[in-house]
């Protein structure tokens, strides 16, 4: 078990059990962010059962959007956040060679967050970590995407690192792979996080011991459900839980991938928790209206907008 820094070591117990949804960020065809729409679609995230909320990461395109914006981003958050003890974690990285993910840490430590999530990178992994650690030592969620796997012992040796809470494995179809990593994460003394929106029960069974994903932007009973019957004895709940977070997850999970932020933003406007003009993602793939109207045919058991607005759900 490597070393870990106490502010680590505080994170990974604190996010240990929790659901952390990889908050969309709302805005319009031509990406424009409205703040006030969301602040409120962070606020129903965690009222719907979200423990902990993920900004700027693959799903809210946080590699993106200017430094303006992710600073107005995370300020909602953490205001969001502070309300009820909700971890806030912010994407840093993956951007164009211009971006500063160790500048980007600085500011998100500035504005109240409580660790970062390290979007993989095409040179130095394990050195990239390090220099976000140095700059910042906030906490750092290592980042295992299907995109940009990362080789094993590279993977190892970001465990290694004292900053480093957890590993958040989203490998999509890579079952061996998921395996894998979740083991090296818990070898390591690191919370195994599961991003396996494709794999989610199973990733639970295989070790996951909290999860962090893109599926939870809407519908997040869903997957709260999931986590919630995983924790009780018996099979049957969490199995017919699971089955229909995997229906949820065909419906919007699927090719071309990177279409699932659209997908998702239309979910979440269909719910009522954003209106449908900052239901957009100008940086994924154009969709065909009939995908839209296709998916909000599906019944995935949810409430409507309308029984939203009053209270009920």
């Amino acid at each position: 078990m490597a070393p870990i820094d106490p502010r680590a070591a505080a994170l990974r117990d604190r996010l240990r059990g929790t659901l952390i949804a990889a908050a969309a960020t709302p805005m319009t065809g031509s990406g424009e962010v409205d703040l006030d729409v969301v602040s409120r679609y962070f606020a129903g995230l965690v009222a719907d059962g979200a423990t902990g909320l993920a900004v700027l990461a693959h799903t809210g395109r946080g590699p993106f959007l200017t430094s303006g914006i992710r600073a107005a981003v995370i300020e909602r958050a953490a205001a969001c956040a502070g309300a009820g003890d909700v971890p806030v974690l912010v994407g840093v990285g993956g951007g164009p060679d211009t971006s500063d993910p160790a500048e980007q840490a600085r500011v998100a430590a500035g504005l109240g967050a409580d660790g970062v999530l390290v979007f993989p990178s095409e040179g130095d992994r394990a050195a990239l970590h390090e220099e976000v650690w140095q700059a910042a030592r906030l906490p750092m969620i290592a980042f295992d995407l299907y995109t940009r796997p990362c080789p094993p012992d590279v993977l190892r040796e970001i465990l290694r690192h004292p900053g480093v809470a957890g590993l958040k494995t989203a490998l999509l179809s890579d079952a061996i792979g998921c395996q894998r990593a979740i083991a090296l994460a818990r070898e390591s003394g690191r919370l195994a996080i599961t991003g396996e929106d494709r794999m989610f029960g199973p990733s639970l069974l295989w070790g996951a011991e909290s999860a962090l994903v893109g599926i939870a932007a809407a519908a997040v009973e869903v997957t709260a459900e999931v986590m919630r019957t995983f924790r009780e004895p018996g099979l049957l709940a969490f199995e017919q839980a699971s089955g229909r977070l995997d229906r949820l997850a065909a419906a919007t999970f699927t090719e071309p991938m990177e279409g699932y932020v659209q997908r998702m933003l239309w979910l979440a406007a269909a719910e009522g928790r954003i209106p449908a003009i900052h239901a957009h993602d100008p940086y994924g793939p154009g969709l065909p209206e009939r995908e839209r109207l296709g998916l909000q045919a599906q019944d995935f058991g949810l409430p409507s907008a309308e029984e939203r607005a009053e209270g009920i759900a």
